[in-house]
């Protein structure tokens, strides 16, 4: 399989290298890639400043072969790269020949600008997914999610997401065993599915500039799976219980507890997403059963959270 990547101007190395890592382990492993790179001109300067020398001539591309358009550095898409109507004549024919075209990040404007995004399911990173909708409306773009694959168009969110989507392109091809082995090749922690959200609780809850929280966060990031004491935490913190409670609040809306669950909670439906049960999932990420798992799925996360018993005297556990 020929994998050719169209360099544009400013691209950012990870959306390109990490797609190339997965293809370029996955010909080591003994699954066949070709790897080519072409642009408009010869020299290409990524967003990183790493000067990159590509094909200026269209190296070919069968029904088989996939062409990928990495996402470049742009506050918005209506400031990005225009490329030139043959590239995108050659975008189009090779979709319509059998191909797949695919894209990380912002390099979902290049297929918008071909017209492959008509009608199709896509996606692109969470700051730019709402400028994508307003120029090609009649795209039907998907708000949260990791990658879509819609009639031979592949599109994934922002940066690192390009190494999830090629590990699914990888797993298409030749079965979910050959994009474990890649993945296991390339020490990527999870190999996520494409339905699975661009913002994980460990990001989402770290936008503050508290100290202390953030050293109790690091620690039930590291340890969510096992119990948990609230002493150990504001220990951590370097402050006292009272205290690192009323700063984990103020700070990300909710309690130790509740952020512990959450982590739970996401990494439950990730394992379940990927075959495993629900009382598998449970035990795999700290449950004493299932019933807890089971009620934390079925109902809605309060929008605000309980607030401690300041009459309590002994340390409760972070657990459930």
């Amino acid at each position: 399989m020929r994998v050719v990547f169209l360099l544009i101007p400013r691209l950012h190395l990870l959306d390109l290298s990490g797609p190339a890592q997965v293809f370029s382990t996955a010909d080591d492993l003994g699954f066949p890639y070709e790897l080519r790179y072409c642009a408009e001109q010869e020299d290409i300067v990524s967003a990183q400043g790493v000067r990159l020398r590509a094909e200026t001539a269209w190296p070919g591309a069968g029904p088989e072969d996939l062409v990928m358009v990495p996402g470049w550095r742009s506050p918005t898409l209506k400031g990005g790269p225009r490329p030139g109507r043959g590239l995108l004549a050659r975008l189009v024919a090779h979709h319509a020949a059998g191909g797949t075209v695919a894209s990380v990040c912002s390099g979902a404007d290049v297929l918008g600008q071909a017209g492959l995004l008509d009608g199709r399911r896509c996606t692109t990173h969470h700051d730019l997914r709402d400028e994508l909708a307003a120029r090609y409306p009649r795209a039907r773009v998907e708000r949260d999610v990791v990658y879509v694959a819609d009639g031979r168009v592949v599109t994934s969110a922002g940066i690192a997401s390009g190494i999830d989507l090629a590990l699914h392109l990888v797993a298409e091809r030749h079965g979910p065993a050959a994009a474990a082995r890649v993945a296991r090749d390339m020490v990527v922690y999870a190999r996520r599915s494409g339905e699975e959200s661009q913002d994980s609780a460990m990001l989402r809850h770290r936008w503050h500039l508290r100290d202390a929280v953030h050293r109790a966060q690091d620690r039930i990031d590291a340890n969510y799976a096992e119990p948990l004491r609230l002493t150990d935490l504001a220990r951590a913190g370097g402050v006292s219980e009272r205290t690192l409670t009323r700063q984990f609040v103020e700070s990300t809306g909710m309690t130790p507890l509740r952020y512990q669950q959450t982590l739970r909670l996401e990494r439950a439906e990730h394992l379940i997403g990927h075959g495993a049960t629900v009382e598998a999932a449970a035990h795999a990420v700290g449950f004493a059963d299932a019933r807890m798992l089971r009620r934390l799925r079925s109902r809605v996360m309060e929008d605000t959270p309980f607030a401690p018993s300041h009459g309590a005297t002994t340390s409760p556990r972070i657990d459930v």
